[in-house]
């Protein structure tokens, strides 16, 4: 039994960061998932892989997983890399491409 614990990153519906901070302990599948030969679905026995522990803190994640003998890994969390630009960066005159409509 192994767990994965990750912050979420922000929804691609979402411009700013609400939602986001905190940290997920998710249990990996024990068994693959099947498919449903009548109505095409996925399943899984797997009971596990519907549990999702939410924490504020990665040690605090880590301490529960340490206390519970559960055998971790932690994926940090990845920052964007935002490009300022201005509207104006579309008209300078030397732009790689030429801008047109």
């Amino acid at each position: 039994m192994s767990a994965r614990i990750f912050s979420p990153a922000k929804t691609a519906m979402q411009s700013g960061k609400a939602k986001t901070g905190y940290w997920v302990l998710e249990f990996d599948p024990e068994t693959p998932r099947k498919i449903d030969p009548l109505m095409g679905y996925t399943t899984s026995r797997d009971m596990k892989s519907q549990i999702r522990l939410s924490f504020e803190t990665k040690e605090e994640a880590i301490a529960y997983a340490e206390k519970q003998g559960i055998a971790y890994r932690v994926d940090e969390p990845k920052e964007a890399k935002r490009r300022q630009m201005s509207y104006a960066e579309n008209f300078r005159y030397d732009r790689r491409t030429p801008w047109t409509h």
